[in-house]
């Protein structure tokens, strides 16, 4: 019984660390090369409420290097607009063929 209660967390933690390679393998093993970025306006109103974070962002490249959609991953509500609309206005490296980025932005007031 007792090796029941070890064999059980280390059977949850095999299964969630498979799962996280699974979710990271979307992205492209290299990376694109960002050619060109637009910085993300930080919102008046997280600048006032001293609202900062990071933003992760899942964007489609498309083979040309224009960024063909964006989906939100993780971050504050009122920081995703704004990395949402830089990212938009990001040029990467033309490709073969399309990729999914991870992309991370940060945000701080000081």
């Amino acid at each position: 019984m007792g090796l029941r209660f070890i064999l059980l967390p280390l059977l949850l933690l095999a299964v969630a660390a498979n799962s996280a390679f699974a979710q990271d393998s979307e992205t492209s093993p290299q990376g694109r090369t960002v050619v060109s970025k637009v910085t993300p306006v930080y919102p008046d109103l997280a600048k006032r409420t001293h609202i900062s974070g990071v933003v992760k962002l899942r964007a489609t490249i498309a083979p040309n290097g224009s960024v063909k959609s964006i989906e939100s991953v993780g971050g504050n509500p009122l920081l995703i607009k704004a990395a949402h609309e830089a990212v938009t206005k990001w040029r990467y490296a033309p490709a073969a063929d399309e990729t999914r980025e991870l992309i991370e932005l940060r945000f701080d007031t000081r």
